[in-house]
């Protein structure tokens, strides 16, 4: 597994682990609190070929979640894309009889967006890397440890008035971390599969459901998206995060969080949240807190 005690990698995880397998992470959080103590772990890097090929030697199957949410200083969707490639190599040189490799619903090679471009260059490399692969296409991700959901939670428990950026009419379909761990064990060799939840809602829809969960009422505003992009600068700024990115936005807003599959995951959205219907939103879920050890969550 790449990434075992991240969001995605953690369902994974912990589904392999019911089934009995013995699991081995390559990780930038080795000793992050909580983590799965049943994973022996190993450094995630791209630079040291000979201790990548030792980390991976006696893997059968390789679970790579590794992406990056948005470009960052010395980091971009192009180097991402290299280090899988250096990833796929090694595990080849390394004995790996298998690639599942999670990506992103409706990746294109010619879309507009960097962030869906390059996890379309990135199933490239692994449709070439010269072992068995999988590719596993999730939609929105819910489930516990969520971050998007938790936060429009905690901006509808703190905040007097809601926008929405343009109408909310654009739809996605969220699919349990579950349900993706789940379709990832069993994606065949040489196919890509969606991995859709068997809901389709629209955004402002989504927000409504958000808020009954959560138990408030508040004044929902349709506003430009760029509008909603700069109303966030400040609270990025408090809260040592970035909420939302404009490449987010305009995938949601372009509907690439639906699946055109026939949806195979089962857990509807509606029984997660009222599982959470009390700790969801109470506390802001820092992605930038999760990512970089040691830093304060607000």
């Amino acid at each position: 597994m790449t990434g075992a005690f991240s969001f995605t990698g953690r369902f994974i995880t912990t589904e392999l682990l019911a089934r009995g397998r013995l699991v081995r992470t390559l990780t930038n959080h080795p000793s992050r609190p909580g983590r799965l103590l049943e994973v022996e772990t190993a450094p995630l890097q791209f630079t040291d070929r000979q201790r990548l090929l030792a980390d991976l030697t006696g893997v059968e199957t390789l679970y790579n979640t590794y992406w990056i949410r948005y470009p960052q200083v010395g980091t971009t969707f192009d180097r991402a894309v290299a280090n899988i490639a250096f990833l796929a190599e090694a595990a080849r040189a390394a004995g790996v009889a298998k690639i599942v490799h999670v990506s992103v619903s409706n990746p294109s090679i010619t879309s507009r967006l960097a962030y869906y471009r390059g996890k379309a260059e990135a199933e490239e490399v692994i449709k070439q890397s010269g072992i068995d692969w999988s590719i596993v296409r999730p939609t929105l991700i819910f489930g516990q440890g969520d971050i998007l959901l938790n936060n429009i939670a905690w901006l509808l428990r703190h905040l007097p008035i809601f926008f929405v950026p343009g109408d909310g009419s654009y739809r996605l379909q969220p699919v349990s971390g579950p349900d993706v761990a789940r379709i990832c064990l069993a994606a065949g060799n040489g196919l890509i599969t969606d991995a859709a939840g068997p809901e389709i809602m629209s955004y402002r829809d989504l927000t409504q459901r958000l808020a009954a969960t959560v138990g408030v009422s508040r004044p929902v505003f349709e506003i430009p998206p760029k509008l909603a992009l700069a109303s966030l600068v400040p609270m990025n700024l408090i809260l040592r995060d970035t909420i939302l990115v404009k490449e987010e936005l305009d995938g949601l807003m372009g509907e690439n969080l639906v699946s055109s599959e026939p949806a195979i995951g089962t857990e509807r959205l509606g029984d997660f949240l009222e599982s959470v219907r009390d700790t969801i939103g109470r506390a802001y879920a820092s992605e930038m807190a999760r990512h970089v050890e040691g830093l304060a969550r607000p």
